[in-house]
């Protein structure tokens, strides 16, 4: 089993601050692929984000740990009836007008015991999808 944290990198060309606000703003989240309730950058608020697959629609319950204003944001993340938890963070590194955006999923190992739908791979290119999708916005 591959307990290594996911992590996926992308370079936006774009400042720090607006892609703050496009990781913290549930309008914002819903268009990089959130079905996102409701979003506060705040320790300790509770979302939840729907996703479908086929026939089944997945309920993460997330809860913000860690907010650095403008540098980092992280959020647990588990699936209501399914076991395991793991971690989201991600990380803003400005970088002359751009800015590297880290994403790491901690704990997929814990998740990935519940089927086929919570492999690795899918956390992978789900993922990777998202951050090209959230450069699109932030660069338009």
């Amino acid at each position: 089993m591959n307990n290594e944290p996911i992590i996926v990198e992308r370079i936006i060309n774009a400042p720090s601050e607006k892609v703050w606000q496009a990781i913290t703003d549930k309008n914002v989240m819903i268009k990089w692929g959130f079905d996102v309730t409701d979003f506060e950058p705040e320790v300790g608020f509770e979302f939840r984000i729907y996703a479908r697959k086929d026939d089944t629609v997945y309920e993460h319950i997330c809860v913000v740990q860690e907010v650095i204003e403008g540098k980092k944001l992280s959020y647990s993340w588990w699936y209501e009836g399914y076991v395991g938890d793991s971690l989201v963070t991600f990380e803003l590194f400005p970088e002359d007008g751009e800015t590297k955006v880290r994403l790491t999923h901690e704990g997929i190992d814990t998740i990935s015991v519940n089927g086929p739908d919570f492999a690795r791979e899918n956390f992978v290119d789900g993922w990777t999808a998202i951050l090209g999708i959230l450069k699109g916005i932030v660069e338009e």
